[in-house]
């Protein structure tokens, strides 16, 4: 009766009842959280921890993508290929399982997150 975790649940039920928008800062925040996972489990030579937290990265990156409508111009395209760029170096530090690797692209899903955020407070600004 009580085996389901509290938290998964309430974690699974925020994830139901969001938004597009907080989907969306929910999968940049994971993307950074994963990716510093991944590169702490290399760092610990856990390499199936680093192989499946670097895939969820892989994964939140490809689902990104998807989401892409690049008829909608040069800057959806930019987007797309930044996304598709971080994808393919999360899965060259996969296969290698090097850190420097993660250094080197982490700043960037850094970056992408952090301007997701800045759009979504200005788009509360306007409002």
């Amino acid at each position: 009766m009580y085996a389901t975790n509290p938290y998964n649940a309430y974690k699974q039920n925020s994830v139901n009842t969001a938004s597009k928008e907080q989907l969306l800062l929910m999968l940049v925040d994971g993307a950074v959280k994963y990716t510093k996972i991944a590169r702490l489990a290399i760092m610990e030579k856990d390499m199936s921890r680093a192989h499946k937290e670097l895939v969820r990265v892989q994964d939140i990156f490809i689902e990104l993508m998807v989401t892409i409508d690049r008829n909608l111009g040069k800057h959806m395209n930019d987007l797309y290929n930044i996304y598709d760029y971080i994808k393919s170096e999360l899965i060259r530090a996969n296969i290698k399982k090097d850190i420097s690797i993660i250094d080197n692209v982490l700043p960037l899903i850094e970056e992408v997150r952090n301007m997701w955020h800045d759009v979504d407070k200005k788009i509360k600004i306007s409002k």
